[in-house]
């Protein structure tokens, strides 16, 4: 009995909230030869319909195959090489489909330039893509850069929450707890506050206490402090310490707290929040935000020291003090993150003196701070040629002309992978014949595909994104006509003369 094949069809229908996604989802239920037959907008997001066509091997009666011809090895180089033209020719596909996704969102409002002009500096101060395109989603019509600038600033101004009279904080006195991780400076600006404390009432209304037993040299640190203010300080090691020290502290109009520092996922920032919160007298929390740390560090930091309460309930922390604001390059993170987590602002520290570098600000001259011309450029901000424009609306006109600079971007890519190639060794080749090359053949097939990318991009977004998806995807058998092409021109191996060691009854 001999084997023959069947051709059988499967259908396969994908929906998700994009064409990109639609397309991943087809791609890992049918692989990459599907065709697609059909798509449309759902209200559920974009339906795509494909089918596929499969062998199915049935039993025939016993046939005489004919020997097929036996075609030369092809050799390991250009196995290797057939392999990474294959993935680039699969990497341009994803890249217009990619490139599509991003301009054929109906979802998207039009934008203009100004947006994307007034993106890159806000990106370059450090604010999160997601709180610059909610503020520029709002910018009014018919501005220039200028007066653009100035409503970003009066935005983030007045959506900063911040301490407004820090006369009113001192008189009202009580306990402050200052807490956040390792050398973020909490001892430091503990000693810049109790210095603005005593000028204001003086040394015998203030006290101090610290929980920081684990750092060699902490309570002493604070001692200094407080003998240089003439301030009393007090050690405390446990909730029971706390509750007595507090209690003993009664008569006192202000009590600061520093705190012990701990990494924002050490599980004992639970247990210092239970013991802060937890106390008789009431203890109001301040977190302390490195400015030169990572926006992502300092979410996750807020989120570890929130966990003590319900945001806005009488255990949440009651604002933050951003610390070594002079070392920061991109200080706008921290107003980021004090407009996401609605955590009023009342101190700026920039720099080690005491108390000199404890600072109040007002919103605008730290929104003004923010955005100061730096003189290097970032190596981890996108510049300006790599910042792409907001998304607008699918436009017949503009979708052409859009796919048209794709295609020009990705001939020169073509152009330098077959320069690369080119520098390659020569393979050897008879002289009488000259079959197509791998790179031929590659620019071919890359060619015809985004020429057919180009004339597609001119119908509506669904059609658009299954012809594109067609159009890029290499011609079926090509892998094969590659190796067939390649074994072909490629010379019959011969086998080396291995030397024959002569013995000595031969020599002689």
């Amino acid at each position: 009995m001999s084997n023959a094949t069947e051709v059988s069809t499967v259908t396969f229908k994908a929906t998700a909230p994009s064409s990109r996604q639609a397309l991943r989802l087809l791609r890992e239920q049918m692989g990459p030869d599907a065709y697609i037959l059909s798509s449309r907008v759902t209200g559920s997001g974009v339906e795509i319909l494909a089918t596929l066509e499969e062998q199915v091997v049935k039993m025939m009666t016993p046939v005489r195959p004919k020997s097929a011809p036996v075609l030369p090895a092809v050799s390991a180089p250009n196995s290797e090489r057939e392999e990474s033209l294959l993935r680039e020719i699969h990497s341009m596909r994803g890249m217009i489909e990619d490139k599509l996704d991003g301009m054929s969102r109906p979802d998207k409002p039009d934008s203009n330039p100004l947006r994307s002009q007034l993106l890159r500096p806000m990106l370059r101060a450090g604010f999160s893509a997601r709180l610059a395109q909610d503020i520029l989603a709002q910018l009014p019509e018919g501005h220039d850069f200028a007066a653009g600038m100035d409503y970003v600033k009066s935005e983030l101004a007045r959506q900063l929450p911040i301490l407004e009279d820090e006369n009113a904080m001192m008189d009202a006195g009580g306990v402050y707890a200052l807490t956040g991780p390792t050398g973020v400076g909490k001892t430091t600006t503990t000693a810049k506050l109790a210095a603005r404390c005593v000028m204001r009432f003086g040394a015998k209304k203030l006290a101090l206490v610290t929980t920081d037993g684990f750092r060699i040299g902490a309570y002493e640190q604070l001692r200094i402090y407080g003998q240089i203010l003439g301030v009393s300080v007090h050690a405390v090691k446990d909730a029971g310490d706390l509750e007595r020290a507090l209690h003993d502290l009664g008569d006192k109009h202000m009590v600061l707290i520093d705190t012990v520092g701990m990494s924002q996922r050490d599980r004992a920032v639970s247990t210092q929040i239970s013991m802060l919160c937890g106390a008789s007298r009431p203890v109001k929390r301040l977190l302390l935000l490195n400015a030169s740390s990572h926006g992502d560090t300092l979410n996750e930091v807020i989120q570890a020291y929130r966990h003590g309460g319900k945001s806005g309930g009488t255990d949440d922390l009651a604002g933050c003090i951003f610390t070594k604001v002079d070392e920061a390059t991109h200080p706008g993170v921290l107003i980021d993150m004090a407009i996401r987590h609605q955590l009023p602002l009342h101190y700026i520290s920039n720099g080690q003196k005491v108390p000199e570098n404890l600072l109040t600000i007002k919103r605008a001259a730290l929104v003004d701070l923010v955005f100061k011309t730096r003189s290097n450029s970032s190596l981890f901000v996108p510049a300006e040629v790599e910042v792409e424009p907001l998304p607008v609306a699918l436009d017949p006109q503009a979708a052409k002309v859009a796919a048209e600079a794709l295609y020009e971007q990705l001939q020169n890519q073509c152009k330098q992978l077959m320069g690369a190639m080119a520098m390659l060794p020569p393979e050897p080749s008879p002289a009488d014949s000259a079959p197509e090359t791998v790179p031929e053949l590659v620019s071919e097939a890359v060619s015809e595909a985004v020429s057919e990318a180009v004339l597609a991009a001119t119908v509506t977004e669904t059609t658009t994104t299954a012809k594109i998806r067609r159009a890029t995807r290499p011609p079926v058998g090509m892998k094969t006509t590659v190796k067939a092409k390649l074994a072909a021109k490629a010379p019959a191996k011969v086998p080396a003369k291995v030397p024959v060691k002569k013995s000595r009854e031969s020599r002689s």
